[in-house]
């Protein structure tokens, strides 16, 4: 019994550092395709400018899986009203791109 707890444990602090690790190491950049084109996220000029990871990041929401609800869930809100709210707003509020084109790439 002691030999499984200790096993047990093990996993979890290996679970947990990897957990950890990837939180800390975020990729260079995310691909949302879209139906105007796709917009490619750069992480790293982002969370230079973004202190806290939530302000994009739902809490406790694996990275990447936000088409596992938004435009599956009709709780969720749209990826396009997502975007265009969260990333839009805070476009406008940071001087950074807002016309269509200048995220959209076809």
């Amino acid at each position: 019994m002691k030999r499984l707890i200790a096993v047990l444990l093990t996993a979890g602090f290996l679970a947990a550092g990897t957990l950890i690790a990837f939180a800390a190491e975020p990729p260079a950049e995310a691909k949302f395709e879209a139906k105007n084109g796709a917009v490619t996220f750069n992480h790293t000029l982002h969370t230079g400018k973004v202190a806290d990871c939530a302000t994009c990041h739902h809490a406790g929401v694996e990275a990447g899986a936000c088409r596992k609800c938004h435009g599956v869930d009709a709780a969720a809100p749209s990826m396009k009203d997502v975007g265009h709210k969260a990333c839009k707003g805070c476009h406008k509020d940071q001087n950074g791109p807002t016309k269509c084109n200048e995220c959209h790439k076809k």
